[in-house]
């Protein structure tokens, strides 16, 4: 199977990457990645971050002990997306506000 070539110029070097439980289908967080970030995630199998706001590589979990294992990745179609399929070590607690997963504020989107 050819490997997709991921496109990290459309956004400054940073391409979106979606977390999802792999048993549930919920998806648990959202976060940025560069080239050396996701090197990092397929180098250790866990999902490591860019940290904008830090300028710094995060791996989640490198604190709270819920790290999150990579067992599917995919990109979308044109290459500037990735979601990652994950099984959560540690509490399963993904949010830094100690949910499951940091999409915990329903919208009204009614008119």
């Amino acid at each position: 199977m050819e490997v997709p070539k991921i496109d990290f110029a459309k956004d400054n070097g940073l391409v979106a990457g979606i977390v999802q439980d792999a048993a549930s289908g919920q998806v648990l967080m959202l976060g940025f990645l560069n080239e050396e970030s996701y090197q990092k995630t397929t180098e250790t199998g866990f999902v490591t971050f860019w940290s904008r706001t830090r300028g710094k590589l995060w791996m989640k979990g490198e604190t709270s002990g819920n790290r999150l294992r990579v067992v599917e990745a995919a990109t979308d179609c044109d290459n500037d997306a990735l979601l990652f399929k994950v099984v959560v070590e540690g509490d399963g607690l993904v949010c830094h506000e100690g949910t499951v997963s940091c999409f915990t504020k329903p919208i009204d989107t009614r008119s």
